[in-house]
């Protein structure tokens, strides 16, 4: 089965999403499975991880709902309030569904980069564990060294890398990241995605600027640890869907065993699916 392994869907007038803005104009509208359906046919893909994109436990309920009508969804990474005194226990309710594969806090967007280390959120990763549910870590370049240190404290959490750590592409910025990134692939059992590198990379990129960083997540992470996804419908601001779909597969060569790993069968370990 070949997995995109990070997609989204959503409703503007839901009115949860505060980063959708109209300034957004090409993302500001309804995108659903009738919207993604043909693009996944087109570059045969079977089915998806459907990954939130609102903090709140509402977008959760929201994605569960399509994903039950939606036979290609094959799990959810939703939203849960890490801080909640309660956070066990909406985990343990959350989790009693099949389709829960993950959560995912927006750690990008939290102004305390220390954040992901605080104390009292040690409850939620306990939760997450208990329930054989992955972390999807949200993060960008400065928060590697701190990701480090939590997986340290918890090496029996489920990890994955959201969209390489998001690179500074467009700058060329690439020694520190590559550096934090080979210290994580080295001493953790991460898995890291390879989604979402396009829109990294600044007005009028070229695919050469992209490939050091694939190859980069590659070498580090190797065929057995990287995901492919599409980071659609945000990757449409800088990509197509098919045209990163090709570009990652040229990108990546390898044997169809490496290929058929990247494009499906770590998902389904990473996710249990």
């Amino acid at each position: 089965m070949r997995i995109d392994a990070h997609q989204h869907f959503w409703q503007p007038a839901r009115g949860d999403y505060g980063w959708l803005t109209p300034e957004l104009a090409p993302l500001y509208r309804d995108f659903g499975p009738e919207d993604l359906a043909p693009l996944m046919a087109g570059s045969g893909i079977d089915g998806t991880i459907l990954v939130q994109a609102a903090p709140t436990t509402a977008e959760t309920e929201y994605m569960l709902d399509l994903a039950r009508q939606t036979p290609f969804v094959k799990g959810v990474v939703g939203w849960v309030n890490f801080e909640a005194a309660d956070v066990a226990e909406t985990i343990a309710r959350l989790a009693a569904d099949p389709l829960i594969v993950g959560l995912r806090p927006m750690i990008q967007d939290i102004a305390d980069d220390d954040w992901m280390l605080r104390p009292d959120l040690t409850p939620a990763y306990r939760a997450m564990i208990d329930h054989d549910l992955t972390f999807d870590a949200l993060v960008l370049p400065r928060h590697l060294t701190r990701l480090s240190r939590l997986l340290a404290r918890h090496p029996d959490l489920r990890t994955v890398i959201d969209h390489g750590a998001k690179p500074e592409i467009a700058t060329g910025e690439i020694v520190d990241w590559a550096a934090d990134m080979a210290a994580l692939a080295a001493k953790t059992s991460a898995f890291c995605k390879l989604s979402g590198l396009a829109t990294e990379a600044g007005d009028g990129w070229q695919p050469q600027a992209l490939r050091p960083y694939v190859e980069t997540l590659l070498d580090l992470f190797g065929p057995d640890r990287l995901i492919w996804g599409s980071d659609w419908p945000v990757a449409t601001l800088a990509v197509g869907y098919g045209a990163w779909h090709d570009l990652a597969e040229e990108m990546i060569g390898g044997t169809p065993e490496q290929a058929a790993a990247i494009f499906g069968g770590n998902a389904i370990r990473a996710y249990r699916l």
